[in-house]
């Protein structure tokens, strides 16, 4: 059982929590009248904005210290971004595709970046939501960028909103989808290249009332267990090794976005709550998978 308490508050609707060197964390702030990626204190009690993008969804940290951005709008692509608030726009298309949502990033066992676009413009998403419309076409996709010539592989397309993405124990690509709630399994290739798609685990819980429920970030624990945010759930769904739902870790608001792991033997969880505006810590008595990195 996990035990949650509030890191730090006042947050405009964050996303994309990264553990920095130095103990600080790094978010996104997805709200319009924000738009920043921020730093957190290591204490928790103070913020710093870096940089005003626009509306960011994922962000990791490479080898050299440097923030890449998976920028939703303003417009679609990849950002480049130091922390002394330099910021540029590295890519908006990938393989000949024209970016449209990207929205998580994870560097791979090549030291490869791997990204997820949701495949659809985020105004006709959202304007399909608030009308209740599910008809809106979604040609979710997988992308490989090689960051030493900034040239990108689309590996995989026709995902129901692909969203988190982060890589297994076992070196496979666990990918989440979220209209239709599921994470899918990839096995991973030396070569860069993707196994089919697998059916690999539902994140809904079934029984609660019917309603939007959006399968967003996942880190792995050191166990192999995914630790999926579900927006609109209130909560991180833990899957086990074999794909079934072993734990359903409560949050403090119905919109989790993201989950990373703290630092080495803190066995805790750190979680971005949109509707909340908080970074919530966890303690879960488990530690993660040490994060790949740029080569």
């Amino acid at each position: 059982m996990s035990t949650g308490t509030i890191f730090h508050s006042g947050l405009g609707e964050p996303e994309g929590p990264v553990p920095l060197p130095d103990g600080s964390w790094g978010v996104v702030e997805m709200s319009p009248e924000t738009g920043h990626v921020s730093v957190i204190s290591p204490d928790g009690q103070s913020k710093r904005i870096v940089v005003q993008t626009g509306r960011s969804n994922g962000m990791v940290q490479d080898s050299e210290g440097t923030l890449w951005v998976a920028e939703s709008m303003n417009p679609p692509s990849l950002l480049r971004v130091g922390l002394d608030g330099e910021s540029e726009v590295a890519m908006t298309e990938g393989d000949g595709v024209e970016f449209l949502f990207p929205n998580d990033l994870a560097f791979g066992p090549d030291g490869a970046l791997y990204m997820t676009d949701s495949g659809v413009h985020r105004p006709a998403f959202q304007a399909a939501l608030d009308e209740g419309r599910t008809d809106y076409p979604i040609d979710g996709r997988v992308f490989c960028i090689d960051l030493s010539n900034m040239s990108a592989t689309l590996l995989d397309d026709g995902l129901a909103f692909a969203n988190g993405l982060a890589f297994g124990a076992d070196k496979a690509l666990y990918v989440t989808a979220t209209v239709s709630g599921l994470v899918y399994r990839y096995d991973w290739r030396k070569d860069g290249t993707l196994g089919r798609r697998e059916d690999f685990a539902d994140l809904v819980d079934r029984s609660r009332p019917a309603g939007f429920k959006g399968r967003d970030g996942l880190p792995v624990g050191e166990n192999g267990f995914l630790y999926c945010a579900v927006v609109g759930q209130g909560d991180v769904t833990v899957v086990d090794t074999n794909g079934d739902v072993v734990e359903r870790i409560p949050v403090g608001g119905e919109q989790p976005t993201n989950v990373a792991f703290g630092p080495k033997r803190s066995g805790d969880i750190y979680v971005t709550v949109k509707d909340a505006g908080t970074l919530e810590r966890h303690h879960i008595g488990v530690d993660g998978l040490p994060l790949l990195a740029s080569k």
